[in-house]
């Protein structure tokens, strides 16, 4: 089996679309508040440990992206920073403070929905995890229902667009 069919087999993993379903729930509900809609859930052990939506908006906080929420939840729950062997699943392609974030916390696993080509630091803007010098390498996994998270992005920007 070549990488990319193995990549695939992770991206269709009933377990992943049950998380990244309850990620997007998150972005809806952040929608709700005029945020952009992107969730994040932390899962350790198979329990979900943090979750959060983006709230830079309301919070008057540009760091309170739906990852950070998730990690800060996640390390408050736990009482601790580091979540080695956690999962994070997120609607969106992180940015680059996020892939710093979940570098800093230990994530095991990033599991994402839709790819951000303006901003994403995982394979489009850049590939944050690969940067030299890093001491912690995340294994990611991207595509898990991509379409609908995607989807909820483009219906959030052609409302505030008015089209």
């Amino acid at each position: 089996m070549n990488p990319e069919q193995t990549h695939e087999k992770r991206v269709l993993s009933p377990i992943d679309r049950h998380w990244m379903k309850q990620a997007l729930d998150l972005a809806l509900h952040g929608e709700s508040r005029d945020e952009v809609p992107v969730g994040a859930v932390v899962v350790l052990d198979d329990v979900v440990a943090g979750e959060g939506w983006n709230q830079p908006i309301g919070q008057h906080d540009p760091t309170a992206h739906a990852e950070v929420m998730a990690l800060r939840a996640a390390g408050e729950r736990l009482g601790n920073y580091r979540l080695p062997g956690a999962t994070l699943y997120v609607t969106l392609e992180p940015c680059l403070m996020c892939v710093g974030a979940i570098i800093h916390a230990r994530i095991a696993r990033l599991v994402y929905g839709a790819t951000d080509p303006k901003g994403g630091a995982v394979c489009n803007l850049c590939r944050g995890f690969e940067l030299p010098g890093l001491n912690h390498r995340v294994e990611v996994a991207g595509g898990v229902m991509a379409d609908a998270c995607g989807e909820a992005l483009r219906r959030f920007f052609r409302a505030r667009r008015g089209s």
